[in-house]
C-alpha cells in the first residue's frame, strides 16, 4: 500500500491482485490498431472492410482496422487472449478489472473462443503495465 499527503487529501492506492483462482492470461498486442464506428440507421455497413459487427437497438456498431495514413476517428489498440473455453469464469473481468481501476476505457468483442480487449491508443503503455501488473503476460505482434 502507497499513502500520498496532498494538502488535506490522502489519497490510497493499493494494488489489485489478480482475481482469485484465476490463471494469468498470456495476451498479444495485435500490430493493427481499430477504429470504432455507430451507424445507428443502418443494418448493415456499406462497406466490406470491417472485422466485427454488433447489432442493437440503438443502431449498428462497426469495428474496423483503422488505416496505417490515419483519419477514420479514434484508434484503440487490440490485446488479444488465447484461447479459452466458455465456461471458464472470470476471464474477461481478469482483464478489464484491473484497467477500469486504473481509469483506462475499454471496448471488448468477444470470439467463441477469447477476447479481444481494445484500449484508446493513447493509453496502450498504461494498458501494457496494469495488465502485466496484475499477473497476465502481454507480447507483441499478431
Amino acid at each position: 500500500m502507497h499513502c500520498t499527503t496532498v494538502g488535506v487529501v490522502i489519497r490510497v492506492s493499493v494494488a489489485r491482485p489478480r482475481l482469485a483462482g484465476m490463471p494469468a492470461q498470456k495476451l498479444r498486442l495485435l500490430d493493427s490498431f481499430f477504429t470504432l464506428a455507430h451507424e445507428p440507421h443502418s443494418a448493415f455497413p456499406d462497406d466490406d472492410e470491417w472485422v466485427g459487427l454488433v447489432r442493437a437497438p440503438e443502431g449498428l456498431t462497426v469495428l474496423r482496422e483503422a488505416s496505417p495514413f490515419g483519419g477514420g476517428g479514434d484508434r484503440w489498440a487490440g490485446f488479444y487472449g488465447d484461447p479459452h473455453g466458455l465456461g471458464m469464469p472470470g476471464m474477461l473481468a481478469a482483464l478489464v478489472g484491473p484497467l477500469a481501476d486504473a481509469s483506462i476505457a475499454v471496448f471488448v468483442a468477444s470470439t467463441f473462443h477469447a477476447d479481444l480487449v481494445l484500449v484508446p491508443e493513447d493509453s496502450v503503455e498504461a494498458a501494457v503495465d496494469v495488465l502485466v501488473d496484475a499477473g497476465h503476460t502481454v507480447t507483441r505482434g499478431r
